[in-house]
């Protein structure tokens, strides 16, 4: 994963980096490999991806997750399965970290 961060644009590494660091502080058991062609962290099954992408960071955390943070997503483009985080914004780490805990929480109870 460290070399998916390395070959992006040098501009988006700190985002990209950032959203790692993120991920394994809450799921730091997780596999980490490669699904779609982007990183992906996996505990019994895929639990979230991320991305680089030209304008933005995709970030994909499931449908059930996006759908219970839809208000907290005013101002970023989504849709059913994932959320655009600009990388000309900064990243809003407090509402992914509280998203990826929510996902967390799901994979916990199945």
């Amino acid at each position: 994963m460290i070399e998916y961060i390395k070959q992006a644009d040098e501009s988006h590494q700190a985002h990209l980096q950032a959203m790692y660091k993120l991920i394994k502080q809450v799921f730091p058991e997780a596999e980490e490999k490669m699904a779609y062609g982007m990183p992906a962290f996996h505990e019994k099954v895929n639990a979230v991806y991320f991305g680089d992408n030209k304008k933005h960071l995709g970030f994909y955390p499931t449908p059930s997750v996006i759908e219970a943070f839809a208000e907290r997503l005013d101002g970023y483009k989504f849709s059913k399965g994932a959320v655009q985080f600009p990388y000309n914004k900064e990243l809003p780490k407090e509402l992914i970290y509280d998203m990826l805990q929510y996902r967390k929480s799901e994979l916990a109870q199945k």
